[in-house]
C-alpha cells in the first residue's frame, strides 16, 4: 500500500511507515490513541491524537480509541465521555467499537500466570519504603527482593489468594522477575500486579487486583494487532520491558514502539495532577474553563478543529524535545477565524450617544456584509437616533495620535454615517453619560470630497441591540514557564489575574440574538468571540473571547 498524494512534510514516523509499508512487513497498518481516563485531555494529547489517528487515515489503515483503564482508584465515566467527545470534535473516528485494557484483564491474568509457571514472576511482600531501597538507583544495583526466590507452587497460591480478595491493599504485589542489576531502571523486577480493593468503572467488582500499565500496555497492543505503537519519549526508557513481556508471553504479534517528543506549550501546565489541582481548588471554573489547556475548554473558548489540526502539523513531529510559543497556537486560531468567521459589532464599555439631528422616530435598516471576502450573506442594523459606542471612542482631551472621536471631531460609524461630537453630558461627578452628536446625511457609505475624517468606529443601535455579558480570557499564567514557582512557591503563583474580566452590560447588534454555539465571530476592533457552551442562554448572552485580533504579549 503506497501512501497517497501529499504536500504533508514526511517526518520520520511518516518514513517509517511507508518504508514498513513498501517492505511488505505489513498489509495495513493500525494504530491506537490509548488515554488514561484519569483527567481530561490536554494540548499535549491534542498533538497524539492527530498523529496516530492522522497516520492511519493518511495510509488507509485503523486507528483504535482505548482506555487504559488499569488503576480504577482514579478513573471516573465523567472522564471517559469526554475523551470520545474530544476525539470525535477534532474530527476523527476511531475504527470499531471503544476498546478498554479492562476488556482483556481475563487474558492479562491468565498471562501472569504463566509468567509465574515459567518462573519469571513472583509474589513479593516488601513495603513501598523497602522496594524502594531495595531498587537501587541509576548509578547502583539493586538487591534481590527475599521473596524472589519463592517456588511456582507458593508463587501460584499467594497470587490466587491476592486474587480472592484475601490481603490488604498494598500487602502484597506480582513481580516479574528480569534483572535487579539491569542498567535500566525498568527492568529491575516491575511490578505486573497490585491489590486494590476498588470498584472499576467497567468491570464493577469483579478484580480486586489490577495489572500495572507497562503489563497492560504491550500485552493489549499485541492483543489488538497494533503494528505501530507510537509513545512519547517519556516511554522510551520503557521500550525493553515492553519488550521483554512480548517475549516472553504468547501474544498473538509483536508490535514494535516508537517515540516521538511530546508537546511543551508555555505559558501553560499539562501535567493532569497540575490540570485536576486547579480545578479542585477552584482557581479556575472546571476541567473545561476556557483559561485551561484541556481540548474540552479549547472547545469552549471557541477554538476550531481546523486550527488544532493546523497547529499540530505546523510544529511537527520529531525526537528532540522543545517548547512551542504560545503564540504559534493563537496565530493558527486567529488565521482560521479570519477567513471563516463572520464580522459583527459589540460594545464592550456602552456609552449611548444622541444624534441630535436625526429625525425622530426614524429606522433605517443598514446591510453590512458578514464578512469582507467571504459571501456570507448580509446582517441588517437599524440606524436611529440612539445608538451606542464604547467609551473608549471619545476623549475630551485625547493624546496625539488619537483617531477617534473628541470634542468638534468627527469620524465614521462602521458601514454608516459621519457624525461630529457636538456634547457630552456628565453625571455629579464629572463622569460622561451621554454624547450629543450630529450626523451629515449625505455620508452613508461614502465620503464627500475633501472631507478629512479621522477614523471607523463599531457601534450598535440603542433600542435593538441585545445586553449581554463579554468575557474577556487570556493567558492562565503570566510568565512562559508557570513550573517556576517564585522561591519556596509553586505554579499556582503564576497564575495571571487579569486572566479572566468580566463585563455586564455589553451591547451586542441584533443579529448576535440568533448566534448558535457552533458559530464564531469577529467582533469588529475587539477580536474573536463565541457564545458560552455552559452559562450563555436566550434571555442572557455571554460571548467568550477567543483570542485578540493581534498578539497582545509579544516584546
Amino acid at each position: 500500500m503506497s501512501k497517497p498524494e501529499s504536500t504533508t512534510p514526511a517526518h520520520f514516523l511518516r518514513q517509517i511507515v511507508q518504508a514498513d509499508l513498501d517492505a511488505g512487513k505489513h498489509a495495513r497498518i493500525v494504530t491506537r490513541f490509548p488515554p488514561e481516563p484519569n483527567g481530561y485531555l490536554h494540548i499535549g494529547h491534542a498533538k497524539s491524537i492527530c498523529l496516530n489517528f492522522g497516520l492511519a487515515g493518511e495510509f488507509g489503515g485503523d486507528c483504535h480509541l482505548r482506555f487504559d483503564d488499569t488503576n480504577p482508584t482514579k478513573e471516573e465515566q465523567e472522564y471517559i465521555d469526554a475523551i470520545k467527545q474530544d476525539v470525535e470534535w477534532l474530527g476523527f473516528e476511531w475504527s470499531g467499537a471503544v476498546r478498554h485494557a479492562s476488556d482483556y484483564f481475563e487474558q492479562l491474568h491468565a498471562w501472569a500466570i504463566e509468567l509465574i509457571k515459567a518462573g519469571k514472576a513472583y509474589v513479593c511482600e516488601l513495603t513501598p519504603e523497602q522496594a524502594r531501597e531495595y531498587r537501587g538507583s541509576l548509578t547502583e544495583p539493586g538487591k534481590n527482593s527475599p521473596f524472589r526466590e519463592r517456588s511456582v507452587e507458593d508463587n501460584l497460591d499467594q497470587f490466587a489468594r491476592m486474587t480472592s480478595g484475601e490481603f490488604a491493599d498494598g500487602a502484597k504485589v506480582l513481580r516479574a522477575k528480569i534483572d535487579m542489576a539491569a542498567p535500566n531502571i525498568n527492568l529491575r523486577d516491575p511490578i505486573i500486579y497490585r491489590i486494590r480493593h476498588a470498584h472499576h468503572h467497567q468491570t464493577g467488582d469483579t478484580w480486586c487486583v489490577y495489572p500495572s500499565y507497562d503489563f497492560t500496555h504491550g500485552q493489549s497492543d499485541a492483543i489488538e494487532g497494533i503494528t505501530h505503537s507510537i509513545c512519547t519519549l517519556e516511554f522510551e526508557d520503557h521500550r525493553p520491558l515492553y519488550e521483554w513481556f512480548l517475549d516472553n508471553l504468547p501474544v498473538p504479534c509483536k508490535p514494535r514502539q516508537y517515540e516521538f517528543a511530546r508537546l511543551n506549550l508555555n505559558y501553560t501546565v499539562t501535567s493532569k495532577r497540575k490540570l485536576k489541582q486547579l480545578v479542585d481548588e477552584g482557581h479556575v471554573d472546571g476541567w473545561d474553563d476556557p483559561r485551561m489547556s484541556t481540548i474540552s475548554a479549547f472547545r469552549r473558548r471557541g477554538y476550531t478543529p481546523a486550527a488544532i489540526r493546523e497547529f499540530c502539523e505546523r510544529i511537527g513531529v520529531t525526537r528532540s524535545d522543545g517548547v512551542v510559543d504560545m503564540g504559534v497556537l493563537e496565530f493558527c486560531i486567529r488565521d482560521d477565524l479570519d477567513a471563516n468567521a463572520p464580522r459583527a459589532m459589540c460594545v464592550l464599555r456602552p456609552l449611548k450617544v444622541v444624534i441630535s439631528n436625526y429625525p425622530e422616530g426614524q429606522v433605517e435598516n443598514l446591510e453590512l456584509p458578514r464578512h469582507p471576502k467571504q459571501d456570507m450573506g448580509v446582517r441588517v442594523l437599524p440606524f436611529s437616533r440612539e445608538i451606542y459606542i464604547d467609551r473608549d471612542d471619545f476623549m475630551i482631551d485625547p493624546p496625539k495620535g488619537y483617531k477617534r472621536l473628541e470634542p468638534g471631531g468627527e469620524v465614521r460609524l462602521r458601514g454608516s454615517y459621519v457624525i461630529r461630537a457636538d456634547e457630552a453630558i456628565t453625571d455629579a461627578d464629572g463622569n460622561i453619560v451621554e454624547l450629543r452628536c450630529s450626523y451629515d446625511p449625505d455620508t452613508l457609505g461614502k465620503n464627500p470630497e475633501g472631507r478629512k475624517v479621522k477614523g471607523v468606529i463599531h457601534w450598535v443601535p440603542g433600542a435593538d441591540s441585545v445586553e449581554c455579558e463579554v468575557r474577556l480570557y487570556d493567558r492562565l499564567f503570566k510568565t512562559a514557564n508557570p513550573d517556576k514557582g517564585e522561591e519556596g512557591g509553586s505554579f499556582l503563583d503564576n497564575i495571571n489575574p487579569e486572566s479572566l474580566v468580566v463585563l455586564s452590560g455589553c451591547r451586542a447588534e441584533p443579529s448576535l440574538a440568533q448566534a448558535s454555539l457552533d458559530e464564531r465571530f469577529q467582533f469588529e476592533r475587539e477580536g474573536y468571540f463565541c457564545l458560552d457552551s455552559k452559562d450563555s442562554s436566550a434571555a442572557r448572552p455571554v460571548f467568550n473571547r477567543t483570542v485578540t485580533l493581534r498578539d497582545s504579549w509579544g516584546g
